[in-house]
């Protein structure tokens, strides 16, 4: 079998977003709720596959109040579309440790779909203290938040924008080895 599964590990992963403020300086935040999944094909990178489905609620930029902001009717509009979703579809380039590839997918933000591509590395694999399999992965990609139904701003009295219209979003994950039922039988026969 050379499909491996790997689920997201919520607690060491970090998925960050960057935004210009006025133009000149930097917002950053990051959601706290998500799950997912990656199958590694190892014969067959072509066939590897990711799904991240992140709780739009969650979002934390460190003020609450912009925080409550970006929740409502002129950004997330999360009581309408609570989740924010990735989807692969296709992915190029080697998995091997070290080695850089693309990843393929829809991403969904307030019900609008676009095709985006995350910049991805494949950064090893390592035992935890408790015997599982965790591997790391990091991955980037910049948005126009407008694409996704974020439209909402501010003309500024000097010129420019309050918020600016692209996006860097980035991914630090962290996932464990799922030992699937035929790996697990082979196990117990040791």
């Amino acid at each position: 079998m050379s499909k491996t599964l790997w689920k997201v590990d919520p607690a060491h992963t970090q998925i960050e977003f960057s935004v210009k403020h006025m133009m000149f300086t930097t917002v950053r935040g990051q959601f706290s709720d998500f799950n997912g999944r990656i199958e590694i094909d190892a014969e067959n990178p072509a066939e590897s596959s990711a799904k991240v489905e992140i709780g739009a609620a969650s979002i934390d930029t460190g003020v609450a109040d912009r925080d409550n902001h970006l929740r409502s009717g002129d950004f997330f509009e999360v009581e309408r579309f609570p989740e924010i979703t990735f989807v692969s579809k296709r992915l190029s380039g080697s998995i091997e440790e070290g080695s850089e590839f693309e990843v393929v997918g829809d991403l969904t933000i307030r019900g609008t779909t676009r095709e985006v591509t995350l910049a991805a590395t494949f950064d090893g694999t390592g035992t935890d203290p408790w015997g599982g399999s965790r591997a790391g992965f990091t991955a980037s990609t910049e948005i126009d938040r407008r694409d996704f139904g974020l439209k909402w701003n501010q003309a500024l009295e000097t010129g420019g924008i309050l918020v600016g219209h692209s996006v860097g979003i980035s991914l630090q994950v962290q996932a464990v080895k799922e030992v699937v039922e035929e790996e697990a039988r082979e196990a117990a026969l040791v």
